[in-house]
């Protein structure tokens, strides 16, 4: 085993720089759980099965703004009430 000696200020200089990253991503993660409790979120593939639709429709259906989403880790997310409001209004139009 190798043994570094460095000096204590040095070691507490690190140690405050991590209490300080561990309370940025706690506090991050405390956002997010904030908004996904809230409401349930439907990834790409949730969202084409209830809709009865390919991943390409819904495309089409972001990209005509008929379908909002959120993105995050570059995988997006559909509220579900968003998806049940489209399902009802398509089927009105029916």
């Amino acid at each position: 085993m190798e043994l570094i000696a460095i000096p204590k200020s040095v070691l507490n200089e690190l140690t405050t720089e991590l209490d300080e990253l561990l309370q940025l991503t706690t506090d991050a993660s405390k956002a997010y759980i904030a908004i996904f409790n809230e409401e349930k979120w439907l990834d790409n593939q949730e969202v084409c099965l209830m809709l009865g639709i390919t991943k390409r429709t819904l495309q089409s259906y972001k990209d005509k703004g008929l379908l909002s989403y959120s993105k995050l880790n570059r995988k997006n997310y559909y509220k579900l009430s968003d998806v049940q409001h489209l399902l009802v209004s398509d089927t009105q139009k029916k």
